[in-house]
């Protein structure tokens, strides 16, 4: 060997041991850093509670570890949001079902049975008894649910007056844009939805692009959607059911005493969330009340049409929305809740 090929030889070593050291030093920084993506208002309830689980996380990893929370859709819609923690860009997000069934179909049972729930109290049970085996199914697809949360109840709110399902067939509904099947089945009942991001919904309500928007009446009074569709519908469309997730792959780099830090913040954060939110659905619309908001609450004979219309959209949410061996389960549980009620 020349003396030329043993200095190259000697240079790529040491290049190399310089890389491994860098490559090293990269992946320790990375473990010590979580990026956590919402849709949810900055400054609301949910964005603070997602900042005092960053303390306990803080804390638990000593100094230079960094929790960074991007709300107010600053990372992309929930579909994206997921697509990032899937290629290491984010660690963790609060998602709605509509960003969870991305991970998991079968979550939509939560939320995508509408008029199926009466009160929070059946949407409690059904997810504590359907809880254990749905986050053993977030784990097998290499993401940890953290919390579990609501953000109240859809409601509709439109430019127009509308009490009735078929007066809401002239207008313009905003729809997710990562719901297919959902905008299929609407364009079959005689309905139009626009698939739009969250982050639309404000301009493509005052410009005229979508008529209708629903939503929880928080959402709606921090977006100030309210002043461009001041007519609410006063029923219990479906809740908003959400939970906090980070990857496996996060979660696995974490010490021991960090992931129980984290796992006690984010429980006693969702216990928060889900205390709160509910009691802010009358607040936020009284807030709006004052404000010009007109609320409409549907008649005895106007309510059963809204049932009837919810009878026909089981069979097609069945198996396409919602899975249908979740579905059945969720019926199960409902109808058993129902029974074992003091007569």
């Amino acid at each position: 060997m020349t003396v030329k090929h043993a200095a190259r030889r000697q240079w790529l070593a040491r290049a190399l041991t310089i890389g491994a050291a860098l490559g090293a030093g990269l992946t320790h920084a990375n473990e010590r850093t979580l990026r956590i993506g919402s849709l949810v208002p900055k400054n609301s309830l949910y964005h603070r509670q997602l900042l005092e689980i960053a303390d306990s996380w803080r804390n638990a990893q000593g100094a230079g570890a960094r929790y960074m929370v991007y709300p107010d859709g600053s990372q992309g819609g929930e579909a994206e949001m997921v697509r990032r923690m899937r290629i290491g860009q984010l660690q963790g997000a609060l998602l709605s079902v509509v960003g969870l069934r991305e991970i998991e179909p079968s979550i939509a049972a939560l939320q995508s049975m509408p008029l199926l729930f009466r009160n929070w109290e059946e949407v409690d049970h059904v997810r504590e008894k359907m809880r254990p085996a749905m986050e053993q199914k977030f784990l097998d697809n290499g993401f940890v649910v953290l919390a579990w949360g609501d953000a109240g109840w859809v409601r509709f709110f439109s430019k127009e007056p509308a009490v009735r399902p078929d007066d809401y067939k002239r207008m313009k509904f905003f729809a997710w844009g990562s719901e297919p099947d959902q905008q299929a089945i609407m364009k079959s009942l005689g309905y139009t939805p626009v698939p739009l991001e969250t982050t639309d919904i404000l301009p493509a309500i005052q410009t005229g692009m979508i008529n209708v928007v629903p939503s929880t009446p928080y959402f709606a009074l921090a977006t100030q959607v309210y002043n461009s569709a001041p007519h609410m519908l006063n029923i219990n469309w479906a809740p908003i059911v959400g939970a906090l997730v980070v990857t496996r792959k996060a979660w696995d780099a974490m010490p021991a005493q960090t992931r129980q830090a984290v796992r006690s913040a984010s429980e006693k954060a969702g216990t928060q969330i889900r205390s709160q939110a509910r009691q802010e659905v009358q607040e936020a619309v009284a807030a709006m009340q004052k404000r010009g908001l007109i609320v409409s609450t549907p008649n005895a004979e106007q309510m059963k049409e809204w049932n009837e219309l919810a009878e026909k959209l089981y069979p097609r949410i069945r198996g396409t929305m919602v899975p249908a061996q979740t579905f059945d389960e969720v019926m199960t549980h409902i109808k058993a809740y129902r029974a074992a009620l003091p007569k």
